[in-house]
């Protein structure tokens, strides 16, 4: 949820925390990095931080460093100043395990700021390539709060993987997979990072059912990645490959057209388990499902290209693509293909109504992700908003 449409929104940024002064100056600083006039930010943002508990105008800022290690050097000054405050305000053993205040981050408000400053220090070290502090990050964030509001656990997996800490990244996918390790909020112990032995035992019947349409994508093929680089070509590697590709197909379709990595992750409102999440999942991994053992191994099987080769989407047209990405997609919706021009034509009056809308409805929320609120919903399409850092309030990613 946007910072300025949610609780902070009349509660004040951090509960109340950060002064009204400073909290308007960062409001002026995020909307002109929004409107991509950085350099006029900055005199504002410096207000901003004249009070020590606003956090998130640190954030802003160190997205506007001159190099990665700037920003995260910022940011984990901020880190520790939000736990100085925290320790001040909830008490000294308010992130010990065990402590009232742990397991119930971000359901805080005085928390979220510090949430915010994590957050980003996982996106700033990713891209620097310290997998390992991401990774580290993303564990304490799941410990202060394991339900994730904050969505990281569609990345932990991969950042995981990318440092090396396979069997961990199994283990992770595993505690999330399993509803019987989730407690009555519907998260496993600590986020799913108590790293428990993974297990080789194929998928139940039950399970496979239940993933193939429903499942989360990111981690399904977070399972499927790790299995096979621990174990090889075994049973329950080429199970997860079969259910992620069911799940989510887009992020296969481009592994096999060998489609170049994304550059940037995509911010845009999203469906489950859609293209913008299979494009963020790529911009995390798809590197990883390049290497050749790997790619050949996904390209190998039937049933996955069963569900990557498309089938034109004119009613009556059967024709099915010979080769991953070979349709091209309406250039309005991005949710149909069509074999050739002649058939998307011939489909025009049908599809119309629904691209129409399709687009409206991510212009809508996008407007709302931005801190909009005008404009007006068609339709009732299970959408809902990204969860990476517009969960946030962040700005930076508008630049």
């Amino acid at each position: 949820m946007n910072r300025r449409l949610g609780a902070e929104s009349f509660m004040g940024v951090g509960g109340g925390t950060v002064s009204k002064e400073a909290a308007r100056n960062l409001e002026k600083a995020e909307d002109l990095c929004r409107r991509r006039k950085p350099e006029q930010a900055l005199p504002y943002l410096y207000k901003a931080m004249e009070d020590p508990n606003n956090l998130d105008a640190a954030v802003q800022m160190a997205f506007l460093m001159p190099t990665l290690s700037m920003g995260i050097d910022l940011l984990e000054e901020a880190a520790e100043r939000g736990r100085a405050h925290l320790k001040r305000h909830l008490g000294p053993t308010c992130f010990d395990d065990g402590d009232q205040y742990v397991g119930r981050f971000w359901s805080l408000l005085e928390t979220r700021p510090y949430m915010r400053v994590l957050q980003a220090i996982v996106r700033l070290a990713f891209e620097n390539g310290d997998y390992n502090k991401s990774a580290d990050t993303i564990i304490e964030m799941l410990r202060l709060c394991p339900c994730d509001n904050l969505g990281q656990r569609d990345w932990l997996g991969s950042v995981l993987l990318q440092a090396g800490r396979t069997e961990q990244a199994l283990s992770f996918a595993q505690a999330w997979l399993d509803p019987s390790k989730h407690d009555d909020m519907g998260a496993p112990p600590r986020g799913g990072c108590t790293f428990e032995p993974p297990s080789k035992a194929p998928l139940s019947k039950d399970f496979i059912k239940r993933n193939r349409e429903h499942g989360p994508g990111a981690i399904l093929y977070t399972a499927a990645l790790a299995s096979f680089k621990l174990w090889g070509d075994c049973e329950i590697a080429r199970q997860y490959l079969r259910i992620s590709a069911s799940a989510n197909p887009n992020v296969l379709l481009k592994i096999l057209a060998k489609v170049d990595k994304p550059k940037s992750l995509n911010f845009s409102p999203r469906t489950f388990n859609g293209p913008e999440a299979a494009h963020d999942y790529l911009w995390l991994t798809q590197d990883l499902w390049m290497d050749p053992d790997v790619w050949e191994w996904a390209n190998s099987d039937a049933e996955v290209k069963s569900y990557v080769l498309k089938k034109c989407s004119r009613v009556g047209c059967d024709t099915r693509e010979v080769r991953p990405a070979e349709f091209k997609r309406c250039g309005g919706c991005r949710e149909v293909v069509y074999c050739g021009q002649a058939c998307q034509k011939d489909d025009w009056k049908t599809h119309k109504p629904r691209c129409r809308e399709h687009q409206e409805e991510k212009a809508y929320f996008k407007a709302l992700m931005n801190g909009g609120r005008s404009g007006s919903r068609s339709g009732s399409g299970p959408i809902v908003a990204s969860t990476d850092f517009t969960a946030a309030g962040i700005s930076t990613m508008f630049h």
